[in-house]
């Protein structure tokens, strides 16, 4: 059936309903994805490279440094930054050492057994 200037009322309803998704905001969406065991257990198994992405990034940021700023000081490539600050990569021992120094930081690892 067609509905406003000649689009089908399917489509309207379908586009509002995606227009309704884009409205909602981070902490409903986490809500629901956290319902989805399969997305908890993703979540469990990247938790690592996800914090180190996150505390790459604002060390980065508050010291005021692009990408390729840091891969200078690192002596390593801008890609590589940018791995690891999308978590795609877990980054060695002696990267996270050099990184500590380089931004004035410290490395501290605990294992807990």
């Amino acid at each position: 059936m067609n509905g406003i200037n000649g689009i089908n009322d399917n489509y309207i309803d379908k586009l509002i309903q995606f227009c309704d998704n884009l409205s909602m905001n981070w902490k409903t969406y986490r809500k629901k994805l956290l319902k989805n065991p399969k997305f908890v257990e993703a979540l469990k198994e990247t938790e690592l490279e996800y914090e180190i992405a996150r505390t790459v990034i604002k060390a980065r940021i508050d010291r005021g440094l692009s990408q390729q700023q840091l891969a200078e000081k690192l002596h390593t490539r801008q890609s590589v930054i940018s791995r690891v600050e999308r978590a795609q990569t877990t980054p060695s021992l002696s990267f996270l050492k050099r990184l500590a120094d380089v931004l004035g930081g410290s490395l501290q690892v605990q294992l807990r057994i």
